[in-house]
């Protein structure tokens, strides 16, 4: 098995806060890695170390076998680059943000050009070569942004949250360009996301992460094959249910999950299972809603958290459900505690895990 890079007993503290603890990590060369935790498990700081942005406290750093000093950092640096959470373009045309990094390395015009042509292809921006990058919507600046990462060919590609805030269709277009590098190019990619649905489906290997610490390492069947303490502690965040399962004739479960609340699930399971639905995934509205989605729930506000820019309430349908919403969204529908509202999501977002 070949290495791209490697993390030995590697520890990071911030004015006396240990974001990394003892973190020993091999990473597998042409494999998408997913790094899957709560905020504030360490997931970031663990990216910054292999992108050179962060120097570890303590600990070892290897690349290909070769252990990073002081003397060949800077040579070291050029394997790796980071796709940041929060999306930097410059005031540009897309063209000049996806070459930017091609022309620091002096490459020759020709090639620069081919790479941006091959870049831009894969996240699906063909075309948007031209137009003033901070005139795209977010999503299409995130895409430009990983445009701009692709086209350095490095050995390591390292995605912060790369769909967090994305409407399904960027968010789809990003997951896909991620594939197609990691299958075309063979590029080695490692993605931190809470996002277990994502985590689920895209990498090879899974590195459950809490409070700075790796706690298990697997395929994703491995990882979300049993419901270890691990993860159902990172699950409880909201929506995370036991129930009876039950195939019902249309191919679908049906979970039962007590109170008299069911779930529907596209995914077939029987016996006790445990389920888990992303406050993300969660359509809130006033009033019920005509869609082909197979669950709608209803209840009522029992709680507000106030997450600038985003609002977080706890429905109480029976069950307690958590469900995830922009501040403004929340002005707009003239929410507050007890009003009545419905859950709306499709038996695709619910996970058996």
């Amino acid at each position: 098995m070949s290495y791209v890079a490697e993390l030995k007993n590697v520890s990071k503290t911030f004015d006396g806060i240990r974001a990394l603890d003892d973190v020993t990590l091999k990473i597998c060369e042409g494999e998408i890695l997913a790094l899957l935790g709560p905020n504030g498990s360490g997931k970031t700081t663990l990216l910054k170390i292999l992108a050179f942005i962060e120097k570890p406290s303590n600990g070892e750093l290897y690349f290909h076998n070769d252990k990073a000093t002081e003397k060949n950092t800077e040579q070291m640096r050029m394997q790796s680059t980071m796709v940041f959470q929060k999306t930097t373009l410059f005031n540009a045309t897309v063209y000049d943000n996806v070459a930017y990094g091609l022309k620091i390395r002096k490459l020759p015009k020709h090639e620069i050009d081919n790479r941006v042509t091959k870049a831009m292809r894969v996240v699906k921006l063909e075309g948007f070569e031209r137009r003033h990058a901070k005139k795209l919507s977010g999503g299409e600046q995130q895409r430009v942004a990983l445009a701009r990462a692709l086209s350095l060919n490095t050995n390591l590609l390292l995605l912060d949250e790369p769909t967090a805030n994305l409407d399904p269709k960027n968010a789809a277009i990003v997951e896909e360009a991620i594939t197609a590098a990691s299958s075309e190019s063979k590029t080695t990619i490692i993605i931190a996301t809470h996002n277990m649905f994502q985590a689920r489906n895209l990498p090879h290997r899974i590195a459950l992460m809490a409070n700075g610490k790796i706690n298990e390492i697997g395929a994703p069947t491995e990882i979300f094959g049993k419901l270890s303490k691990t993860l159902a502690s990172f699950a409880a965040i909201g929506n995370t249910f036991t129930g009876e399962a039950t195939v019902t004739a249309d191919g679908t479960t049906i979970i039962d999950i007590g109170n008299g609340v069911q779930v529907e699930t596209a995914t077939q399971g029987s016996g006790k299972v445990s389920v888990f639905v992303s406050p993300e995934d969660i359509v809130l509205s006033k009033n019920h809603l005509e869609s082909s989605a197979r669950n709608v729930l209803k209840g009522r506000i029992v709680e507000i958290i106030d997450a600038d820019p985003l609002v977080k309430l706890r429905i109480d349908t029976g069950k307690p459900f958590m469900v995830q919403i922009t501040k403004r969204s929340f002005n707009e529908m003239g929410l507050n505690l007890n009003t009545e509202t419905y859950l709306t999501f499709k038996a695709s977002n619910v996970q058996i895990i």
